[in-house]
């Protein structure tokens, strides 16, 4: 199961990169703009590669669909071609905090319609959320900023839907918050006032910590965290309580609440508020749906998650009668070690009393994570994947090891009570043989998540011959992309099987000699590094490894294979002459200084320490280093805020076929040197460096093109060279920006083919001159 570290570990990296908002000065006094190339981008296809958290079908418009990530954007489906649609590529640098989408809302009467509530984290260092409201499908916005935060990416992510169209009425909306209460829109999301009616659902912070250490197969991220709700968490309109063109009187919100009233209702179009009486309040509901019979069925938790769960249920309240009725299909039981919760629920529109719900945290022991269905309103229940349910990994082959998980939305299509979804941490799966459960019959599930591309990458290799990517991601390790528009048919890398990735390298004139390292995952693990000897067709873990906890930092390949230079987290400098036999201390180095390798003189490797001035020369395959100074000519940099630390700034670059040539891609400008880093001219127009790498030479050139994220000229972009940064001609457009981006390398074979690593967008490759779709 997925750990998902970069839920816990970006929230600081992000909160850090979109304080960057100052003005860049660049050196461009007559105010020109770079040149710009027309490119064709597409998506390197991974499929999924991150949790998909809300699913929201138009309930009267056949086909039309969206789907939210926690931090990669939202996507519309294309129902002619059978693949989502990425919706939020325009996003910039400096909106990025926009691709975490907390909600999405659809109007039930005008199917062009779609509203987003997006923003990633609700830390003091972020900037405030917004509301893109659109008439055409997601095609072009319109964006009211909001006074509050949104958290697209924090616990109780897969709650919903928090925002929601009154179907009566489609100038009125309700949105749901984390911290700042109910809001209310009577003008399609233009303007938005706070419901001042709505009681007051402040959480105390917890005491203490209650949570108990995760066990394998129960979901969560587990340990010791004390539980806390996740404000507001669903809107619900009741579309009997009112006619077309007058608002609904009943509305219904649930808020992230345990031991007090978590349900409310309004009869009045929201002027006033009561709790629901009866409800269960001994855990936090996180999904509710209104049946056409007036059923209203909600799940809970003990926590939003995927923090761990330790109970919860399935209710139903009768909205005529008021009659609360526990119908959890499956009871946990702390006591018995069975502690797990609910996440989402469900309805049939073609029959109210069709249900399915699904579990989380569910331990395998207890039968695994599961949906069950009823047909009877929740007096009994079947559960779905536990009689037989099969699944089709050819869409994506990697997620045939990683189990299913976070089942935060289930959906049944409105059109086609056979076709059902549901979301995981790596994107969801999809049926369309639903029913058939009824009958005793197997359900068949295939990945539902195509052209959904989520995963962060922490670098990216393009050889010299073999595959033309390799790709290294948080959370499911990466891949060798053969065919970049197919997903790797033998899944993502294996033997070892990493959760993340760090770094991986080649030898420059032996290329099919790889390296990679990073962090052991689940019961396939096998260590923290593994090597290939056939450009990536398989792969295997060294007999050694330089301590029993070496794992992530970085890996440095020597030109001709021989040697390997790990430098693991936090540690000092080691390097094989044996394939990783043996290890041997390098000596002076800086402990956890990244090594680089030249990439003509297989005994030669680089390592910097940019603020301390520093420049570590080895000559002896990595056995010891020669300090010297580096001096640059406006100074060297400070500290500080410096751009997300797993980007590609702020780090040396070697030049192919060039010895002792080397760039220093730093992130306040970018400096080159022609004598092994002895002197560094600063090299114009570059203001603001995220990410730097090499391709092939223009046809006319002698010096590889080069490639930079950043600001040249004032422009900020994705940049190509002809001519070693004397001049810059943009390649990407306003509508292909993807937030953030953290790594770029050109294909040593194809001049002008350049990849992208973005941070939840997965990885994007761009030729020349082509039309992007």
């Amino acid at each position: 199961m997925s750990v998902n570290p970069k839920f816990r570990t970006a929230i600081l990296a992000i909160a850090a990169a979109v304080t960057l908002q100052l003005p860049i000065t660049a050196q461009n006094p007559q105010g020109r703009k770079p040149a710009a190339e027309p490119y064709a981008w597409k998506s390197v296809q991974m499929v999924g590669a991150g949790f998909v958290d809300g699913i929201i079908f138009h309930p009267t418009a056949k086909g039309v669909r969206y789907a939210r990530t926690d931090m990669g954007g939202a996507y519309r489906w294309n129902d002619t071609v059978k693949r989502w649609e990425p919706i939020l590529d325009w996003v910039s640098y400096e909106d990025l905090n926009l691709m975490g989408v907390e909600s999405i809302a659809l109007d039930p009467a005008d199917p062009d319609r779609v509203y987003l509530a997006c923003g990633t984290y609700t830390n003091a260092r972020t900037p405030n959320g917004a509301i893109l409201r659109s008439g055409d499908r997601g095609r072009t916005f319109q964006r009211t900023d909001a006074p509050f935060k949104f958290g697209g990416n924090e616990n109780g992510r897969g709650n919903g839907e928090r925002m929601a169209v009154d179907p009566n009425d489609g100038n009125v909306l309700y949105l749901g918050t984390r911290q700042a209460g109910l809001w209310r829109s009577t003008d399609r999301a233009v303007t938005w006032s706070k419901v001042e009616s709505f009681p007051d659902i402040t959480e105390a912070p917890p005491a203490a910590a209650t949570g108990q250490p995760a066990q394998p197969g129960r979901g969560g991220f587990g340990g010791a965290r004390p539980s806390r709700g996740s404000g507001i968490v669903f809107a619900v309109f009741d579309p009997r309580s009112g006619a077309r063109g007058k608002a609904s009187g009943t509305i219904y919100i649930g808020a992230s609440l345990m031991g007090r009233d978590n349900l409310f209702r309004s009869t009045d179009s929201g002027r006033t508020w009561q709790p629901v009486p009866g409800q269960p309040t001994q855990y936090r509901p996180n999904h509710a749906v209104l049946a056409s019979d007036g059923a209203l069925y909600l799940s809970y938790g003990t926590d939003p998650g995927p923090n761990r769960m330790t109970d919860g249920g399935v209710w139903k309240f009768n909205t005529a009668s008021g009659e609360w009725t526990d119908i959890t299909p499956d009871r946990p039981d702390a006591a018995s070690q069975k502690a797990f919760g609910y996440a989402a629920v469900a309805v049939d529109a073609h029959n109210p009393r069709v249900v399915i719900a699904s579990s989380f945290g569910r331990p395998r022991d207890a039968g695994g994570e599961d949906i069950f269905r009823s047909i009877d309103g929740g007096k009994t229940w079947k559960p779905v994947i536990g009689s037989g349910g099969t699944y089709d990994y050819s869409l994506a082959p990697y997620v045939a090891h990683t189990g299913i998980h976070w089942l935060f939305d289930i959906e049944i299509d409105p059109f086609d009570s056979n076709h059902a979804m549901f979301t995981t941490g790596y994107g969801g799966h999809e049926t369309f043989n639903l029913t058939d459960v009824d009958a005793g019959k197997p359900t068949k599930w295939s990945v539902m998540s195509t052209g959904i591309e989520e995963s962060v990458a922490l670098e990216l290799l393009s050889p010299a011959k073999g595959a033309h990517l390799i790709s290294a991601i948080g959370d499911y390790g990466g891949f060798v992309h053969w065919d970049l528009d197919k997903p790797a048919p033998e899944g993502n890398f294996d033997n070892p099987h990493f959760g993340n990735t760090n770094g991986v390298a080649c030898a420059e004139n032996k290329p099919e000699v790889m390296v990679r390292v990073g962090a052991a995952s689940g019961s396939r693990g096998g260590g923290n590094i593994g090597y290939s000897l056939d450009g990536g067709k398989s792969w295997q873990p060294p007999a050694s490894t330089p301590q029993p906890n070496s794992r992530l930092g970085h890996i440095a390949v020597s030109a001709d294979g021989a040697a390997w230079v790990w430098v693991p987290q936090g540690s000092p400098a080691y390097f094989t002459s044996d394939n990783g036999g043996k290890w041997t201390q390098s000596q002076g180095v800086p402990n956890n200084t990244r090594i680089i390798a030249d990439r003509v003189n297989p005994r030669k490797f680089y390592a910097l320490a940019l603020f301390d001035g520093k420049l570590f020369v080895s000559s002896d395959g990595a056995a010891t280093f020669a300090e010297q100074p580096v001096t640059l000519p406006d100074g060297l940099p400070q500290r500080g805020n410096r751009g997300d630390s797993r980007g590609g700034q702020d780090r040396i670059y070697a030049t192919p076929g060039k010895e002792g040539d080397i760039w220093l891609a730093a992130f306040n400008g970018l400096y080159h040197s022609a004598d092994a880093g002895k002197s560094f001219s600063r090299m114009g127009g570059v203001a603001e460096m995220h990410a730097f790498g090499f391709g092939k030479a223009a046809p006319s050139a002698d010096y590889p093109a080069l490639y930079m994220i950043g600001v040249v000229d004032g422009q900020r972009g994705i940049f190509r060279s002809d001519n070693a940064a004397r001049n810059w001609v943009r390649i990407n457009d306003d509508q292909h920006q993807w937030g953030l981006l953290l790594h770029i390398t050109g294909d040593p074979r194809q001049y002008g083919r350049v990849y992208v690593g973005t941070h939840g967008r997965g990885t994007v490759y761009g030729d020349p001159g082509r039309k992007s779709n």
